[in-house]
């Protein structure tokens, strides 16, 4: 027969194993105004996100502020367009924001542009599943100090200002994010995996992104990529230089390449 300190070391050792379990359970909340949807996503959530809990679901923003505010969720599965209201109405509703968000989506293209600037997720409509596996695994590795706050409050900013180019953009760095509006930017320059970022002030960072990035989510604004090593802002261009490829002359003084391959392309842009 075990011995009672056993018995008690036994029944601590396992006690301190299923706390650990709990601990690392996330708690997410569906938040979508069609039952299909948000039965949809708790299947797939529950069959493929092991480590996800969906504690409830709501189909309108009081009832989600209600959910949120009872349960304390890691994260929140947002629909942007619920019948007359929006996933931004509730988050402004639901301040201070504690929890994560990923939004879910069928359309809206100028809200998806606004959630990429902000430094957060989306999923769209019909939802994918290793997008969702990769959405939950990003809120895992989301360092503490990129508020969540900050980034919702961007969004806000963002989606109003979504047909100009006065967009500010959520720049990931060693310490946190950087928020910047696009028109401070002179330039990117392509640094290995990562960007340097040159501000008109002579500002320098370094984000943890690669330049492809930035270009794919710039190419609508007035930015256009000369060169492998170059995605500049085209209205800090104080005059361009004819070569081969030919070189930019930049209001800060910087004369960076256009290659041969980008030159047709750019003259067409800036002409």
């Amino acid at each position: 027969m075990m011995k009672p300190e056993k018995q008690l070391e036994l029944k601590s050792y396992y006690l301190s194993k299923f706390n650990a379990m709990q601990a690392s359970i996330l708690k997410a909340i569906i938040v979508d105004d069609e039952h299909k949807s948000r039965e949809s996503l708790k299947v797939l959530v529950n069959d493929f996100c092991k480590d996800v809990l969906v504690i409830g679901a709501a189909s309108n923003v009081k009832d989600a502020i209600e959910l949120i505010e009872q349960n304390e969720p890691d994260f929140v599965f947002l629909d942007i367009q619920m019948n007359a209201e929006t996933g931004f109405d509730l988050l402004k509703k639901a301040a201070p924001i504690n929890f994560e968000v990923i939004f879910t989506t069928a359309h809206s293209e100028y809200a998806i542009e606004a959630i990429k600037f902000s430094a957060l997720d989306y999923l769209l409509k019909p939802i994918d599943v290793e997008e969702l596996k990769q959405a939950v695994q990003k809120y895992r590795n989301k360092k503490s100090g990129n508020s969540i706050s900050r980034r919702i409050e961007n969004l806000i900013e963002n989606f109003k200002n979504s047909h100009s180019d006065s967009f500010k953009m959520a720049l990931p760095t060693a310490d946190g994010l950087i928020f910047m509006n696009l028109t401070d930017i002179t330039y990117f320059e392509a640094d290995g995996s990562y960007t340097k970022v040159f501000k008109k002030n002579g500002e320098v960072f370094m984000v943890t992104k690669n330049l492809k990035e930035y270009e794919g989510l710039l190419m609508k604004k007035n930015f256009f990529r000369i060169h492998n090593s170059y995605l500049i802002n085209l209205d800090e261009i104080e005059r361009y230089v004819k070569g081969e490829g030919g070189y930019v002359v930049m209001k800060n003084g910087k004369n960076l390449d256009v290659s041969k391959r980008k030159k047709q392309a750019f003259l067409s842009r800036i002409n």
